[in-house]
């Protein structure tokens, strides 16, 4: 190389690893169908404030969570959409679900709106045209990296393929949210009558031992190594597939659960559980080996509430205390664990004095999924394009382990569709007040049975009743009346689509 050329080669790379080192690298790490309970962390807390575990704690395995955890902090009233595509389109977006219009899960291969659901949903999902997360970062200079499940909208669409999304790479991201099988052997699916499941970008794997979520970390290592040597700052979004069904046990976890007096299913989800456990310890290990351990930001999330085999979605089972599970509209369907750290904190570093995050701390306030657009834009010095409305706001008062007076406990989650877990309702979350509306209140399941006198509202105090054990409707009309005039507002405010009666209209929600 001649010495002018190897100059500029040499001054090129000096201002590519000065770039990596302004900005934090950052890891998004998301469980599929994995509720606040489905794990030995507790994030449930006493009167006093205080980490309470409960047996579903001394059932899972996760080290590697704990691990997180003692770097950071947990929340104990994180939210998200109590279904998969609209929580994974609220995170890109900052954006709620009532306004993006993706209200529900997004079948890959025909429009799932439902028996009376809203015409006008969002089942194409994100485009290309969208302001995504990613796409704001690599215009900022991130080599933004997606590995695992994407389910951002229909095979045949822009949001089927994350590379039209911002991603600059993607690894076994489809327009499908459950993989044809979690096993090397059978291909992840290929040449199963799980086919048009089948986990793209790994055939180097087929006919192995190689578990999927063990195939994904170890193409996420990858990336992240061939990102790290380029001098670039990343943005990686890894998704696993688990613990989604179908439920294949994971051979390497299988003796942990041979002991428990639990179905065979159930099992098999914990194995998962543990397997996408170990992975996350695995890129933190990654991170301390290549050294970016201190300028890496990791953030650990669920979807939507655990979909464990245990139970009916409205009992008190598989998120036992919390009553519900996915798709519900209680607690366990859209309460999520959510842990952020640094991957090896040390206050002095430069990354980490402009976004200091407690250590081993729970936080008690609630938040939510359209948080992390802002937070995330935030620490890495982008701002999101004009114009764009965001929800969330930042997290930065919060994962210091400090109240944020100014900020509203709220949390609003729409849902027009049916026939599904839940049918046809909208939660409106202020303070200590909940309010369920269920706008066909005389279909299943509602309780998991048509209810007798067509009950419309629920309205619980989780203050005073944590588990939802009470509907207080009736003895409440005041608090009830408010709140429904706050969840109408909300609506109208975010444009949101409605179910449809038999001659079209839109069902707007009755405020008592």
């Amino acid at each position: 190389m001649k010495p002018i050329a190897l100059l500029a080669a040499l001054l090129l790379c000096s201002v590519c690893h000065a770039d990596a080192a302004s900005r934090p690298n950052i890891m998004v790490f998301l469980i599929d169908d994995m509720g606040v309970m489905d794990t030995s962390v507790p994030f449930l807390t006493d009167k006093d404030g205080k980490a309470k575990r409960y047996p579903l704690n001394n059932y899972y395995r996760t080290p590697g969570m704990d691990r997180l955890a003692s770097k950071g902090i947990r929340f104990n009233q994180f939210y998200a959409m109590s279904v998969c595509s609209p929580t994974r389109i609220s995170i890109l977006t900052g954006q709620n679900a009532a306004r993006h219009r993706a209200t529900n899960w997004i079948n890959p291969w025909r429009d799932n709106a439902g028996k009376n659901g809203p015409p006008r949903w969002n089942w194409t999902g994100l485009g290309r045209k969208d302001i995504t997360l990613p796409g704001v970062l690599r215009k900022s200079g991130y080599q933004t990296i997606h590995v695992g499940k994407a389910h951002f909208g229909p095979e045949e669409h822009d949001g089927g393929e994350p590379l039209n999304l911002g991603f600059d790479i993607n690894v076994g991201g489809a327009s499908f949210g459950a993989p044809g099988s979690y096993y090397g052997e059978k291909n992840y699916g290929k040449g199963t009558r799980r086919a048009r499941s089948a986990v793209p970008h790994l055939d180097r794997y087929h006919g192995t031992k190689t578990h999927l979520s063990e195939a994904l970390t170890i193409e996420a290592k990858k990336r992240v190594s061939d990102t790290v040597k380029s001098g670039k700052p990343f943005f990686l979004y890894f998704s696993h597939y688990a613990v989604h069904s179908p439920f294949e046990s994971d051979p390497r976890f299988a003796a942990h659960y041979e002991k428990f007096d639990k179905p065979k299913n159930a099992k098999a989800f914990a194995t998962l559980i543990e397997g996408m456990d170990k992975s996350l310890n695995d890129m933190l290990d990654h991170f301390n080996d290549l050294g970016v351990a201190e300028d890496t930001l990791v953030i650990f999330l669920g979807d939507n509430g655990s979909d464990a085999p245990l139970g009916h979605q409205h009992d008190v089972a598989c998120a036992a205390p919390l009553r519900g599970k996915k798709g519900a509209h209680y607690e366990g369907g859209m309460r999520v664990p959510f842990i952020a750290a640094w991957a090896k904190p040390n206050t002095k570093n430069a990354h980490q004095k402009k976004l200091p995050i407690s250590i081993g701390t729970i936080q008690a306030q609630v938040a939510n999924v359209t948080d992390l657009f802002p937070t995330i834009l935030s620490i890495a010095g982008a701002k999101s394009p004009k114009g764009h409305k965001v929800d969330g706001a930042g997290l930065k008062t919060l994962l210091n382990g400090r109240s944020d007076k100014k900020r509203p406990e709220q949390f609003l989650m729409h849902y027009p569709h049916g026939p599904h877990r839940s049918n046809y309702f909208t939660t409106w979350r202020d303070g200590d007040w909940k309010v369920i509306y269920h706008n066909f209140p005389d279909e299943p399941p509602l309780g998991g049975k048509v209810q007798s006198g067509g009950a419309r509202y629920e309205l619980f105090n989780l203050a005073n009743d944590p588990f939802e054990s009470a509907n207080v409707a009736d003895k409440n009309p005041k608090v009830l009346k408010k709140m429904m005039a706050q969840l109408a507002a909300q609506l109208k405010s975010h444009k949101a689509v409605y179910p449809i009666d038999q001659k079209g209209k839109a069902l707007h929600p009755i405020v008592p």
